[in-house]
Protein backbone atom coordinates (compact mmCIF):
# COMPACT_ATOMS: atom_id res chain seq x y z
CA UNK A 1 0.00 0.00 0.00
CA UNK A 2 1.71 3.39 -1.08
CA UNK A 3 1.81 5.68 1.52
CA UNK A 4 0.96 8.68 -0.65
CA UNK A 5 -1.17 9.17 -3.26
CA UNK A 6 -1.53 11.75 -6.33
CA UNK A 7 -4.57 11.84 -8.37
CA UNK A 8 -4.33 13.60 -11.94
CA UNK A 9 -6.45 14.95 -14.50
CA UNK A 10 -6.28 17.72 -17.01
CA UNK A 11 -7.91 20.49 -15.27
CA UNK A 12 -8.52 19.48 -11.82
CA UNK A 13 -12.01 20.32 -11.42
CA UNK A 14 -13.91 17.01 -12.47
CA UNK A 15 -12.31 13.61 -12.14
CA UNK A 16 -9.21 13.77 -9.63
CA UNK A 17 -11.43 15.76 -6.97
CA UNK A 18 -13.98 12.66 -7.18
CA UNK A 19 -11.42 10.31 -6.96
CA UNK A 20 -9.16 11.88 -4.34
CA UNK A 21 -12.63 12.53 -1.92
CA UNK A 22 -13.75 8.71 -2.71
CA UNK A 23 -10.12 7.93 -1.60
CA UNK A 24 -10.17 10.11 1.50
CA UNK A 25 -13.72 8.45 2.26
CA UNK A 26 -12.56 5.02 1.79
CA UNK A 27 -9.61 5.59 3.45
CA UNK A 28 -11.62 6.43 6.85
CA UNK A 29 -13.50 3.94 6.43
CA UNK A 30 -10.68 1.49 6.22
CA UNK A 31 -8.72 3.19 8.98
CA UNK A 32 -6.02 3.56 6.31
CA UNK A 33 -2.93 6.31 6.76
CA UNK A 34 -2.38 7.93 3.06
CA UNK A 35 -1.44 11.19 2.19
CA UNK A 36 -4.17 11.51 -0.64
CA UNK A 37 -4.05 14.69 -3.10
CA UNK A 38 -4.91 15.61 -6.44
CA UNK A 39 -4.54 17.82 -9.43
CA UNK A 40 -4.09 18.56 -12.83
CA UNK A 41 -1.64 18.74 -15.92
CA UNK A 42 -2.84 22.01 -17.16
CA UNK A 43 -3.31 25.19 -15.35
CA UNK A 44 -6.62 26.65 -16.74
CA UNK A 45 -8.57 26.36 -13.28
CA UNK A 46 -6.18 26.65 -10.90
CA UNK A 47 -7.38 28.41 -7.43
CA UNK A 48 -11.29 27.64 -8.35
CA UNK A 49 -13.30 24.92 -7.09
CA UNK A 50 -14.48 21.49 -8.22
CA UNK A 51 -17.08 21.82 -11.59
CA UNK A 52 -20.65 22.06 -9.56
CA UNK A 53 -21.79 18.80 -10.84
CA UNK A 54 -18.66 17.13 -9.54
CA UNK A 55 -19.54 18.60 -6.13
CA UNK A 56 -23.28 17.92 -6.56
CA UNK A 57 -22.67 14.08 -7.37
CA UNK A 58 -20.56 13.64 -4.35
CA UNK A 59 -22.72 15.07 -2.29
CA UNK A 60 -25.29 12.77 -3.15
CA UNK A 61 -22.96 9.76 -2.15
CA UNK A 62 -21.89 11.66 1.47
CA UNK A 63 -18.67 13.23 0.40
CA UNK A 64 -17.67 16.83 0.53
CA UNK A 65 -15.14 18.19 -2.10
CA UNK A 66 -16.67 21.71 -2.40
CA UNK A 67 -13.19 22.85 -0.22
CA UNK A 68 -10.68 21.26 -2.82
CA UNK A 69 -9.01 23.98 -5.01
CA UNK A 70 -7.60 23.05 -8.27
CA UNK A 71 -3.88 23.06 -8.90
CA UNK A 72 -1.15 22.20 -11.27
CA UNK A 73 1.40 19.28 -10.96
CA UNK A 74 4.61 20.26 -9.84
CA UNK A 75 8.03 18.99 -10.64
CA UNK A 76 8.15 18.67 -6.41
CA UNK A 77 4.86 16.41 -6.69
CA UNK A 78 6.58 14.06 -8.87
CA UNK A 79 9.14 13.53 -6.41
CA UNK A 80 7.22 13.68 -3.29
CA UNK A 81 3.92 11.34 -4.01
CA UNK A 82 4.58 7.85 -4.31
CA UNK A 83 2.36 6.64 -6.55
CA UNK A 84 0.75 9.10 -9.25
CA UNK A 85 -2.69 7.93 -10.39
CA UNK A 86 -3.77 9.44 -13.62
CA UNK A 87 -7.27 9.33 -15.61
CA UNK A 88 -6.20 9.10 -18.74
CA UNK A 89 -4.10 8.10 -21.37
CA UNK A 90 -3.19 11.54 -22.20
CA UNK A 91 -2.57 12.30 -18.54
CA UNK A 92 -0.29 9.68 -18.28
CA UNK A 93 1.95 10.82 -21.43
CA UNK A 94 2.12 13.95 -19.92
CA UNK A 95 3.12 13.05 -16.38
CA UNK A 96 5.81 10.89 -18.10
CA UNK A 97 7.06 13.56 -20.04
CA UNK A 98 7.86 15.44 -16.59
CA UNK A 99 9.88 12.36 -15.85
CA UNK A 100 7.81 10.35 -13.15
CA UNK A 101 8.40 6.61 -13.12
CA UNK A 102 5.86 6.11 -10.21
CA UNK A 103 2.72 6.37 -12.21
CA UNK A 104 -0.39 4.39 -13.14
CA UNK A 105 -3.99 4.96 -15.01
CA UNK A 106 -6.64 4.47 -12.41
CA UNK A 107 -8.29 2.19 -14.64
CA UNK A 108 -5.65 -0.08 -14.00
CA UNK A 109 -7.33 -1.16 -11.25
CA UNK A 110 -11.01 -3.16 -12.07
CA UNK A 111 -11.44 -1.00 -15.40
CA UNK A 112 -9.04 -3.31 -18.06
CA UNK A 113 -6.89 -0.22 -17.88
CA UNK A 114 -9.82 1.87 -19.63
CA UNK A 115 -9.74 5.70 -19.59
CA UNK A 116 -11.91 7.49 -17.03
CA UNK A 117 -13.35 9.94 -19.47
CA UNK A 118 -14.02 13.59 -18.87
CA UNK A 119 -17.42 14.26 -18.14
CA UNK A 120 -16.71 17.96 -18.53
CA UNK A 121 -17.49 17.44 -22.10
CA UNK A 122 -20.56 15.42 -21.58
CA UNK A 123 -23.98 16.36 -22.24
CA UNK A 124 -25.71 16.23 -19.34
CA UNK A 125 -25.44 15.26 -15.55
CA UNK A 126 -25.40 11.47 -16.07
CA UNK A 127 -22.41 11.41 -17.43
CA UNK A 128 -20.92 12.55 -13.86
CA UNK A 129 -22.76 9.37 -12.32
CA UNK A 130 -21.53 7.06 -14.62
CA UNK A 131 -17.79 8.69 -14.08
CA UNK A 132 -18.30 8.98 -10.36
CA UNK A 133 -19.27 4.74 -10.62
CA UNK A 134 -16.14 4.13 -12.39
CA UNK A 135 -13.82 6.35 -10.26
CA UNK A 136 -15.42 4.96 -6.93
CA UNK A 137 -14.75 1.15 -8.03
CA UNK A 138 -11.05 1.79 -9.28
CA UNK A 139 -10.46 4.02 -6.16
CA UNK A 140 -11.86 1.04 -4.10
CA UNK A 141 -9.65 -1.53 -5.86
CA UNK A 142 -6.66 0.38 -5.75
CA UNK A 143 -6.99 0.29 -1.53
CA UNK A 144 -7.92 -3.00 -1.95
CA UNK A 145 -4.36 -3.78 -3.15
Amino acid sequence: MPKSLLFVCLGNICRSPLAEGIAKEVARERALTIEIDSCGTGSWHVGEAPCEDSIRIAKRHGIDISMQRARQITAEDIEHFERIVVLDEKNLQDVQAMGAKNVVKLGFYGADNADVPDPYFFSGYEGFDKVYDMIEHCVKELLRR
